[in-house]
């Protein structure tokens, strides 16, 4: 699966979905992780309100199973679920990126909890539908 990390310093997960200009993006499965790509963004992000500046990070990472955020505004959130995507909120700006990859690892050869089962199932519903469109 695919996570990316809203991220100042490609380190932590340190930065506002909406403001991120990067977001660092790994494929994860139970044998490890691989990073995939930075991606950029550019414009002026910290306008709050436009909700324009959304969009090319929401098409961006519509391939994605999780976003780590340092934060999130309701509308991009509710956005990301609609992608089937699901964000999920670092505990603190102190937070690498490299400890949650980790631990997704380690989950992911284990038991997963059911939030991640199900953000799982609907990555993997939603990658069928498309192959049958």
């Amino acid at each position: 699966m695919k996570i990316a990390f809203a991220t100042n310093d490609l380190v932590h997960i340190d930065a506002h979905f909406g403001w991120a200009k990067q977001m660092a993006v790994y494929e994860v499965s139970p044998e490890g992780y691989e990073f995939v790509d930075n991606l950029t963004f550019g414009g002026d992000l910290k306008e709050d309100g436009n909700e324009d500046k959304l969009v090319p990070k929401l098409e961006a990472v519509s391939d994605c199973t999780i976003v780590y955020v340092a934060a999130i505004g309701g509308s991009a959130a509710a956005r990301l679920i609609r992608k089937r995507v699901t964000p999920v909120k670092s505990k603190s700006e102190e937070d690498l990126i490299t400890d949650v990859l980790n631990k997704l690892v380690q989950t992911l050869k284990g038991n997963p909890p059911p939030w991640l089962r199900k953000a799982l199932q609907q990555k993997e519903a939603s990658f069928e539908d498309s192959l049958e469109e």
